[in-house]
């Protein structure tokens, strides 16, 4: 049996300090405007039962792997490296306040555009040769999140929350080429992830503007294992993990 050599992972810090990054950058000039001003923008904003919202996301994802215990004992892929991979959604935000400091927000709809690339190394038993091959594994998420937030008191036009809570999805992609199927890194359907994160609200005199970040973990395996295939026999499991950048447009 040959030395398996395994690539070394991303771990995630380079999108995450960026992203951090681009939300300081935004909430700087909009927090210095705010203290600048004397007047409260929405003063009856936040008595409100619930209020809608709109938003634009960025995602960077990727897949935790297990290998199959048939991977020890083939010669032909020698390593699996999960790739951080951009993507993009629209969601709509729906509101309700449970108490002061605290409310329930559930994401209907959210659609994601989510791509978490597979880079294989191969290895060719004849000529000894290694080369490279990068699977694009694309899905479609429709998500049903729901998260608890508890919020910090409003100062003049700024508030700061942190929340937490699930998300169900189900991926419009799993089996859209199927018909590649010798080329096919297949996936089921379902997913349930564990989320959370923080945000920042700034009030504008007829909207809110929030920035908001948060991290999604996978709980189910989404990899439909095919013994038939190369590129998903050495593979048991694939859990989905995923950085999520917002901006959120509330009224």
């Amino acid at each position: 049996m040959h030395n398996i050599l395994r690539a070394k992972r991303l771990t995630g810090i380079q999108p995450l300090a960026f992203l951090i990054t681009l939300l300081m950058a935004l909430a700087l000039p909009v927090t210095l405007c705010a203290q600048l001003r004397d007047d409260l923008n929405l003063p009856d904003h936040d008595s409100k039962f619930y209020h809608l919202g709109i938003a634009l996301i960025y995602n960077n994802s990727h897949f935790h792997e297990t290998m199959d215990p048939s991977f020890q004992t083939q010669d032909s892929v020698l390593a699996v490296k999960p790739l951080y991979t951009g993507g993009f959604g629209l969601a709509g935000m729906h509101t309700f306040r449970i108490a002061d400091h605290w409310e329930f927000r559930i994401v209907v709809p959210q659609l994601m555009f989510s791509y978490k690339n597979l880079q294989y190394t191969i290895q060719n038993t004849s000529s000894d040769v290694q080369t490279t091959v990068e699977k694009q594994v694309e899905s479609i998420y429709l998500g049903f999140p729901t998260h608890i937030k508890f919020m910090s008191d409003r100062i003049e036009n700024f508030r700061f929350y942190v929340f937490g809570g699930g998300n169900y999805q189900y991926d419009l992609a799993s089996n859209a080429n199927a018909r590649k199927a010798q080329d096919l890194v297949k996936l089921k359907p379902y997913d349930f992830s564990i989320e959370g994160g923080m945000g920042f609200q700034f009030y504008f005199p007829v909207f809110i503007l929030t920035p908001e970040i948060k991290v999604s973990e996978g709980l189910l395996n989404v990899h439909d294992r095919d013994p038939t295939l190369i590129y998903s026999n050495v593979i048991d499991k694939l859990n989905s993990r995923m950085i999520v950048f917002s901006l959120i447009f509330e009224g």
